[in-house]
């Protein structure tokens, strides 16, 4: 399980310089090397998960804190198990006053994390001359906890090994005066027999709580009724000397099972280097963005009749016989407009810094109202090209989009029953119709937020949100 160093003048934690075990020199040059090359290769754009120092410093405390395992385990050590051999010298053995335990971690590249844990408790019972025994000991338990990616469920998993206790400082109200040989004889060897198998076990009881907060990363998450999304590994994490980077290659579907690729843009997105040691970030490419928005493609058509666009009376072929003569000869009587929006392609995102893109191309139809039992009649056929602003937030752990229009970047009739007419009359018209009446629609649709990774209960409210080249990146808060 673990071993027990001798006495050592440590006051606490230090951190540990293994990078990648006990191989040489040239196995750490050549991990560490490894170690880089894996962290600016990745398979496709997607998304990354940069986890800094703050982030694991939180859950191991959290996980240490909550799960009072170093108490539990002191509460084991005084009770009798079957089969277990008494230590020769002591009886009834007990353990109380276990300290708050100081967490100290630091990153050890190519394999994960060095963990130290100062804490300190105090032995009693019955000594070997008859009295009763108090030893108060302050130690340090150390181990490496490994980041890996299990093989069952793809999600990543920390493994420790190579647990070790060191001793800080060891007092005893027995009398080392009188018969100092046998009471250090008797102090190492109960130490040597209780501390390892009693503390040791604590790191492993730690890390499956913190295991278990990766258990719905890779889950399906709904994007509201059209399909999902699952941030599944594209392979396993990588760790370098200042953060833990995973790696994901997202599987948007179609709730009918058909998946959407996620088209390639060039260079992959990266994380930019100058936030703050030790910090966080979630990447997520617009590439991403732009899978997801594509289950959304037929929820972005829209039908809109008697919609009030810029006038208070609702909109009517005499409002267009003002761009359009055509329309008075065709319709002396006013008639109200219908007109039906589709998207013909899938929407696209596109970003760079501190600006974010929505491209939509379409037709927009305009139809002039009949009777209830007769059929629209159709005026014109446009295709266009509508350039939307968008602006970020997180509700409830998922990303909302609010879009406003930022250029009608193209206009062309592809059909008329009224005659041909000049494209450009109509831009304004069109442009001021699109704003009051179609972006409010398209906003309603993206209230239903794209899912973020849930991980290690990672809450993404206070998250600083920042636009760089084809990526959004959240500067993840723990409060």
């Amino acid at each position: 399980m673990g071993g027990l160093q001798g006495k050592r003048g440590l006051e606490g934690c230090t951190q540990s310089r293994r990078p990648c075990g006990t191989g040489g020199a040239m196995l750490r040059v050549l991990c560490l090397a490894l170690c880089g090359l894996l962290t600016h290769t990745r398979a496709e754009p997607g998304a990354l998960l940069r986890l800094g120092m703050d982030i694991m410093n939180h859950e191991v405390q959290s996980a240490m804190n909550e799960s009072h395992i170093l108490e539990k385990m002191a509460a084991e050590a005084g009770k009798k198990r079957p089969g277990a051999k008494p230590i020769k010298g002591i009886t009834d053995m007990k353990v109380k006053d276990v300290k708050l335990p100081v967490i100290t971690l630091s990153f050890t590249p190519g394999v994960g994390i060095f963990q130290c844990v100062s804490t300190g408790m105090t032995i009693t019972g019955k000594s070997f001359i008859g009295k009763n025994m108090e030893i108060t000991v302050v130690f340090n338990i150390t181990a490496t906890n490994r980041i890996l990616q299990n093989e069952e469920t793809g999600l990543p998993t920390f493994k420790s090994e190579g647990c070790e206790i060191i001793l800080v400082s060891v007092k005893t109200n027995l009398p080392s005066k009188m018969m100092p040989n046998v009471i250090n004889k008797f102090l190492d060897s109960t130490l040597h027999k209780v501390l390892p198998g009693l503390m040791c076990p604590a790191i492993d009881a730690v890390l499956v709580y913190v295991n278990r907060k990766w258990a719905n990363l890779n889950a399906p998450m709904p994007i509201g009724k059209m399909g999902t999304v699952k941030y599944i590994l594209t392979s396993g994490p990588t760790t370098t000397a200042s953060y833990i980077q995973v790696d994901f290659s997202p599987v948007v579907q179609h709730q009918k099972g058909n998946a959407i690729q996620l088209a390639g843009a060039g260079e992959a997105p990266k994380v930019p280097e100058d936030y703050v040691e030790g910090s966080s970030q979630l990447l997520l490419s617009a590439a991403l963005l732009t899978a997801e928005l594509a289950l959304l493609q037929k929820s972005f058509d829209l039908n809109i009749q008697n919609r009030r666009v810029g006038k208070p009376a609702p909109q009517t072929t005499e409002t267009l016989a003002g761009f359009i003569p055509g329309v008075a000869e065709a319709y002396p009587k006013p008639k109200p407009l219908v007109t039906h929006i589709r998207i013909n392609k899938p929407p696209k995102v596109t970003m760079k810094t501190g600006e974010s893109l929505l491209h939509l191309h379409g037709t927009l139809e305009m139809f002039a109202a009949r009777s209830r039992r007769k059929a629209p009649v159709s005026l014109f056929l446009l295709e266009a090209h509508l350039q939307l602003k968008v602006q970020y937030s997180v509700h409830e752990n998922r990303l909302q989009m609010t879009t406003s229009l930022d250029r009608l970047l193209s206009l062309s009739r592809q059909s008329s029953s009224i005659g041909a007419f000049s494209e450009k009359q109509l831009t304004g018209f069109i442009t001021d119709f699109l704003r009051k009446a179609y972006i409010p629609a398209v906003n309603d649709v993206l209230q239903v937020g794209l899912p973020l990774p849930d991980f290690l209960d990672m809450n993404y409210s206070l998250a600083e949100l920042d636009l760089v080249e084809n990526a959004l990146v959240m500067d993840l808060k723990l409060g």
